[in-house]
């Protein structure tokens, strides 16, 4: 089955985790989502194969997220998924997608059980 990646090269967790699906040698798709950002749809889709609400997707110390000015704890989840499709940098990475599950790669190890 095919792994998909959710990858910011710049991200040392990002980075292992995809050193870690190499040497797993998962049939693997790289999506650079800072640049190929997410359309909303997909972040839902992510995040309910996750299994979590989109408030858990949400980096706060990234400088987009604080500028954007919202309460994490009041704002819908729609507004919150508006807000990463609009500002990618903000969604919380690397995740791996394989089929109907998801998993995010921090540790990088989380997502072993995807692909063994």
């Amino acid at each position: 089955m095919k792994a998909r990646i959710y990858h910011n090269p710049s991200c040392s967790k990002s980075r292992a985790t995809l050193k870690l699906l190499e040497e797993a040698g998962a049939n693997l798709e790289i999506v650079e989502y800072l640049k190929t950002p997410l359309s909303k749809k997909k972040l839902k889709s992510l995040i309910k194969k996750l299994g979590l609400s989109a408030k858990n997707l949400i980096r706060i110390n990234e400088p987009a997220f604080k500028e954007a000015n919202i309460s994490l704890e009041k704002a819908s989840e729609e507004e919150l998924v508006n807000l990463m499709a609009t500002h990618p940098k903000i969604i919380e990475r690397p995740i791996v997608e394989v089929g109907e599950r998801a998993r995010i790669g921090r540790p990088p190890e989380n997502i072993l059980g995807l692909v063994q």
